[in-house]
């Protein structure tokens, strides 16, 4: 049986290519005379942290037999002789001399052989020890390492080599599968390569750097051109915890492909204790490799989805709870979890998701047009439309077409005053006035009460309107992400998407349809200009009621 082809996609802020900081080894520390890190109480610790490393040389070691599990002796009797006895002189036999002799199996590990778990042993260039990421606290980032992956490789060559299976076994993932590797907005990244441009990590804390609107574009092309390419039976995307769920609902909206995406992150940085990042990734792996996800006609026909803690989520109506293992929940108050990977690695579906997906997506990067038209206010003051150029000659996504869409969440007690006076939410006339600015696609999404998506405060809902009749469409859900939006005539209903997935499909309508007819004058829309306004409206909404 051949092994399925994958690609992975290094995403940015991934924890699951993350790492502990590499500190300095108390054997390093005695070796150069230094006194050890000690415990909180001032204890000598008992062991040293180890560390994944490459061998630069052969080396010969001697193992004590039965020292790899406690009860391993009391079944002494199933076992073959071991190699040999090493005596209390340090020298080895292959018949036991002494009964004090210890009886051990010889090994030359070998370089080629992979990684293995040793002490850390650099210093910095000073001599001091490596306490963190950075020579000192708060360095600036020509004093600081790097603790992400620059792509999957290195993180995939440790699952590989150090997890092991329910079986006893290694090789989770090269057993099943080839993988290629790849890089899209990377957590990490070598020079010339730039913090905040080419490359985007959390860590060290003070030199963190999030995404920006336009490397959704830099993604999008990416993994459309990868799914593309016919080399590849699957694809793996790793993120940041927080954020893999939006970046799988857009994809699951963006990439035309019948390939299965599957996404993956964790709540523990790779290597600390209990991480969940490898069996996730192993599970992604398997799923792909199954074909559980395939139609008749070999098609995808679950979407794009997230893998984690076994669990297979709908990327529409997956979020992020809580930062522990176990913290992914399901939105929407739907079924959400499409299925497992059990203990024994059997992958069963028992939901598919009703909403269209990827292929069948109406608003995926082949159903873009390479034009729209966007909203602002020109010189004179009034609004006008204008062309917005969506995609290159390649078919590519242009960066500038992403849309900015602000999320709108008021409480209860939201107006300033008596009166509902909407002249007094200032905020949001400045905030309708900035986007009619930016010469770009523009548009709202208001988190309002439950389950109905009507906001908390009369004033503001008038604000809200005129941003509509402005050109800019604003889309409704209710607070929480469990009740369905009641549909209105001049926003759209958002189903029971929570504000973040709305945002993301205003997003992607906005590059399809374009903005909203503007009127002459938006305080006060014509019969005939609210008529369009509505068709206009019920656009959006037949997609926000599909996907």
């Amino acid at each position: 049986m051949s092994k399925v082809r994958i690609a992975h996609i290094a995403g940015p802020t991934a924890t699951i290519q993350n790492t502990p900081p590499l500190v300095t080894s108390n054997k390093a520390r005695e070796k150069q005379g230094l006194p050890p890190r000690l415990n909180p109480d001032g204890s000598q610790p008992a062991f040293d942290p180890l560390r994944p490393q490459r061998l630069a040389a052969p080396a010969h070691i001697y193992v004590e037999q039965f020292s790899a599990h406690p009860l391993e002796s009391d079944a002494a009797n199933l076992y073959a002789a071991p190699d040999g006895y090493l005596g209390e002189d340090g020298v080895f036999h292959r018949e036991r001399q002494n009964a004090s002799d210890k009886p051990v199996y010889e090994i030359e590990l070998r370089p080629e052989d992979g990684l293995y778990p040793l002490p850390y042993m650099a210093f910095q260039a000073d001599g001091a020890p490596w306490e963190q990421e950075c020579a000192v606290p708060g360095a600036p980032k020509e004093q600081a390492r790097q603790t992400f992956f620059p792509d999957g490789s290195r993180l995939f060559e440790e699952i590989d080599r150090l997890s092991v299976g329910g079986d006893g076994m290694a090789n989770s993932i090269s057993s099943m599968a080839t993988v290629s590797f790849y890089r899209a907005a990377p957590s990490g990244g070598a020079a010339p390569e730039q913090r905040g441009k080419d490359f985007f990590a959390y860590q060290p804390r003070h030199l963190g750097a999030q995404t920006p609107r336009p490397a959704l574009a830099t993604i999008t092309n990416e993994i459309q051109r990868i799914a593309d390419s016919g080399a590849q039976d699957g694809l793996i995307w790793t993120q940041g915890s927080p954020q893999v769920e939006e970046t799988s609902y857009w994809f699951n909206l963006l990439i035309d492909t019948t390939l299965p995406i599957c996404c993956n992150a964790a709540q523990r940085t790779h290597g600390q204790m209990s991480n969940d990042g490898p069996k996730n990734i192993a599970d992604s792996t398997r799923f792909i490799a199954s074909r559980a996800w395939a139609d008749a006609g070999g098609r995808n026909k679950c979407g794009t989805v997230v893998i984690q803690e076994q669990q297979i989520f709908a990327a529409r109506d997956v979020a992020k709870g809580d930062a522990r293992p176990g913290g992914y929940i399901v939105t929407g108050g739907s079924g959400g979890i499409l299925g497992h990977v059990g203990h024994f690695g059997v992958v069963s579906l028992t939901y598919l998701p009703a909403y269209k997906h990827t292929y069948l997506s109406e608003v995926n990067i082949n159903r873009l047009p390479a034009v729209t038209h966007a909203v602002r206010k020109a010189d004179n003051g009034a609004i006008e439309s204008f062309e917005v150029a969506v995609k290159d000659a390649k078919n590519g996504l242009l960066a500038d077409a992403i849309p900015v869409v602000s999320i709108v969440k008021d409480g209860a007690y939201s107006t300033l005053d008596y009166g509902d006076d909407p002249a007094l939410e200032t905020d949001l006339h400045a905030s309708i006035a900035h986007k009619l600015g930016l010469n770009r696609l523009t548009g709202f999404v208001i988190e309002g009460l439950t389950p109905y998506g009507h906001s908390a405060s009369t004033a503001r809902e008038k604000v809200m309107l005129q941003a509509v009749y402005s050109g800019l469409p604003v889309c409704r859900v209710g607070r929480g992400g469990q009740g369905f939006a009641d549909p209105h005539p001049y926003q759209i209903a958002a189903s029971n998407l929570t504000a973040t997935k709305a945002r993301l499909l205003l997003m992607a309508c906005l590059m399809k349809f374009g903005s909203l007819p503007p009127a002459k004058d938006p305080k006060n829309p014509t019969a005939d200009e609210l008529t369009e306004i509505r068709a206009a409206i019920a656009t959006y909404q037949a997609v926000f009621l599909s996907h």
